[in-house]
This record gives structure tokens, C-alpha cells and sequence, in this order.
């Protein structure tokens, strides 16, 4: 079993939905399936080039979930930004498409793997009772599973992005990805750099 630097860990209590592959840089929204869009969800940010066909996972808080994020893994705060968007959230929205459209913190890590390199931690506020809050500055080193920021009450998701060189397994602890699927713990291992 892989261990250190190799282990990503859960940043949230959450429940995962899905893990994305070759995502876009500047995905259309359908009707239906919406994909991912790095230029959205990263709010313009010329880091999210590095990011194109990449990987993204994504995982969802409920109303009783721990809502404080954690570092997914060691390394140095490159860059960190909140944007503004839409609360608004209804059963029928989807939660990939509301990565690119909500409140959203925005924190990229350096991770100290250079095998991970950078990356990207989003947490997406869902419901009009929920904000973002950053707790880390840029250029603070951070140690896997110290604390990033928080959201404040009501449901939540996050996503972590990977360039397209990280090569990951993941572990999702039994449960099937998707609305159903049940709380991972927070800073329990979720996927292993190959």
C-alpha cells in the first residue's frame, strides 16, 4: 500500500459523485450531461491551461457533514481566490454544472509530489445559506489534512483537479459513485498517485 506523499486524502466528509477524465478547458453546457469547464470553474484563471485533459473528482457535502476542508495533500498555497456566483439551487441542478456557476473558493496547492505537482481544490457553496471561507494565504506550506477554509451551514460540494500527467487510482470505500453514494471520511485516503 502506497503511503506519504503518494496518498491524496479526502478534504471533506463528503460522498462521492464522479471522477471526470480528459476534462475541457472550455466546455459548452447541455440540457443534459453537463461536463466540466476548467475556464469556469477556475473563474478565468490562466493556471487552468496546465489542467486541460485532465482529471477531476468531485464529491458531495450534506446539511450534517463536517464543513471544514482539509489539505489534500503537503505542499505550498500558489494561489487562492473566492467568486462570487449563484446560490441558487434546486434538486433538478446539476452539480457539475454548478462548479462553474456558484460561490466557490478557489485554491491551488503545489503539491511537495512532484508527481501530483499543482493542483486544484474547489469548494462549491449550494444553497443560499452556505458561503466559502479561506483560512490558508498564499505562499503558506501546508501538511496534508491541515485546515484550508469552511463552509458555512447548508450543502456543498467540492472538486479536486489533476493535470493530465497524474496517473491516480481511487478508493471510494465501498460505496458507488453517484447521488446515493455514502460519507467518505474527511482525511481518509481517496486515491494513490501510480
Amino acid at each position: 500500500m502506497a503511503t506519504g506523499d503518494d496518498v491524496i486524502v479526502n478534504p471533506c466528509e463528503s460522498a462521492p459523485l464522479q471522477v471526470v477524465e480528459n476534462v475541457e478547458l472550455d466546455a459548452k453546457f447541455w440540457l443534459k450531461g453537463h461536463p466540466y469547464s476548467l475556464q469556469n470553474m477556475m473563474n478565468f484563471n490562466p493556471l487552468a491551461e496546465q489542467f486541460i485533459g485532465g482529471t477531476v473528482y468531485q464529491a458531495y457535502l450534506n446539511a450534517l457533514s463536517y464543513h471544514r476542508w482539509h489539505s489534500p495533500v503537503s505542499g505550498t498555497i500558489k494561489k487562492v481566490s473566492i467568486v462570487n456566483g449563484s446560490y441558487d439551487y434546486t434538486p433538478n441542478t446539476s452539480l457539475p454544472l454548478l462548479t462553474a456557476i456558484a460561490t466557490r473558493a478557489i485554491i491551488f496547492i503545489e503539491s511537495d509530489n512532484p508527481y501530483i505537482g499543482l493542483m486544484c481544490f474547489i469548494a462549491v457553496g449550494i444553497a443560499e445559506v452556505s458561503s466559502c471561507e479561506i483560512t490558508v494565504a498564499q505562499g503558506q506550506h501546508v501538511d496534508k489534512g491541515d485546515q484550508l477554509g469552511m463552509f458555512h451551514c447548508g450543502g456543498s460540494t467540492h472538486c479536486l483537479i489533476f493535470r493530465p500527467q497524474v496517473n491516480l487510482s481511487f478508493d471510494f470505500h465501498r460505496t458507488e459513485p453517484g447521488l446515493d453514494a455514502t460519507n467518505i471520511p474527511v482525511c481518509s485516503c481517496i486515491a494513490v498517485v501510480n
